[in-house]
């Protein structure tokens, strides 16, 4: 009995409203261990999934989860009920390319001067 409050019973909701999950993860597992869940348990009929960690995003209680906390770190007391399942939102961002990181334009021709008399 004492492994059930070990684990917590995560599903992880997708911007499309279909699920994956839930599954039960120790309260050791790493925010980066669940990123690769939702990576390797993709749906294969969904366009455009992620292909590593730095892709997704998981959001529990309105808050974006750091990759070096643990499962234990994002628990809340609603949790420890039975039955309890605990539902994680997976964003899904494309990486920056360098093209992508430089300002387009000249710098000085984006600047806006207002002047009041």
């Amino acid at each position: 009995m004492a492994e059930v409050h070990n684990q917590l019973e995560i599903k992880f909701r997708l911007t499309d409203g279909s699920d994956i999950g839930p599954k039960a993860f120790p309260d050791a597992t790493t925010v980066s261990a669940l990123k690769e869940t939702v990576i390797s348990e993709w749906p294969r009929e969904k366009e455009n999934g992620p292909k590593t960690v730095k892709e997704v995003k998981l959001i529990s209680a309105g808050k974006v989860l750091e990759n070096s906390k643990t499962v234990k770190d994002y628990r809340s007391p609603v949790s420890n009920l039975a039955g309890a399942v605990t539902t994680m939102h997976v964003i899904i961002q494309a990486p920056v390319t360098e093209k992508e990181k430089k300002p387009k334009g000249d710098p000085k021709m984006n600047k806006c001067v207002c002047s009041v008399m």
